[in-house]
This record gives structure tokens, sequence and C-alpha cells, in this order.
């Protein structure tokens, strides 16, 4: 099994930390299986640095889809995506 390293802002770090985030959305720029090793690692964009701070989950599923097929690039940039947790 791989290990992917990514980073996360502090607000993101903290909830995946309590346990209150358990999911992420990102580009699909890299590759990733289900069993994988996500490293987040938390960077701080105002000081523009990693602070050390590293949490290690397994990825347990993997959901990849275009959102243009769904929606046109005018209403992606005016309303966002929520990604819906039940």
């Amino acid at each position: 099994m791989a290990a992917v390293e990514k980073k996360i802002w502090p607000e993101f770090f903290e909830l995946v930390l309590s346990g209150k985030k358990k999911l992420e959305v990102r580009l699909a720029d890299f590759s990733i299986k289900k069993g994988d090793s996500f490293v987040l690692a938390e960077f701080d964009p105002k000081k523009r640095k990693y602070t050390g701070k590293r949490i290690k989950k397994r990825v347990k599923n993997i959901i990849k889809f275009d959102p243009l097929r769904f929606w046109n690039a005018n209403e992606l940039k005016k309303h966002g995506i929520y990604i819906i947790e039940f």
C-alpha cells in the first residue's frame, strides 16, 4: 500500500483530528487507491509554511467524478459544491 501526503489548512486539520471531518475533497491530480495511507500535513496559509503536525488515515473508499458532467462552469463558480456526509 502506498502513502500519499497532502497539505491541509489548520481549520480543516482540527476537524479531521477531532473526528468531525471524515472525508476530503481533492483535485484528482494524483494516484490513490483504497487501502493506501493518506497523510495530511497541516499547512498555515498565512505563514506559508508547514506546522509540523500530521495525521495519517487509511483510505476506505474513493469516488471520482467529473463535476462538469452535471453542471456547467458558471454554475460551479457561482454555487460551489457541497459534499454531504450522512
